[in-house]
């Protein structure tokens, strides 16, 4: 008669860890912009070490670091969504279609 075979060990889980450094899209630093997350008073901050720019965001339990940082970036996005586009004379871009009615 043969042997049973033995039950396999059931494998370890791999734990997801999330990034808690970032780069920064003012100065374009790797790795530059940290995230420190206060839950006793449910606030994000976020700090880059090279320019020093500075963010703060409302958060919850479920918050984690990844979100402050996309907060900002949809912040900065929002500020700057009605400043022109400069080219690299400094003209906007716009300028150049207002020359064809010459």
């Amino acid at each position: 008669m043969g042997k049973r075979k033995s039950a396999k060990k059931p494998q370890a889980k791999l734990k997801v860890k999330l990034e808690k450094e970032f780069q920064c899209v003012l100065c374009n630093h790797e790795n530059a912009i940290s995230v420190r997350m206060d839950k006793s008073n449910n606030i994000g901050n976020l700090q880059c070490k090279k320019c020093g720019v500075t963010f703060q965001s409302i958060i919850n339990s479920l918050s984690e670091p990844i979100d402050v940082y996309h907060d900002w970036i949809d912040a900065s996005e929002e500020v700057n969504k009605d400043v022109p586009a400069y080219e690299s004379s400094g003209r906007r871009y716009n300028d150049d279609l207002d020359d064809d009615d010459d």
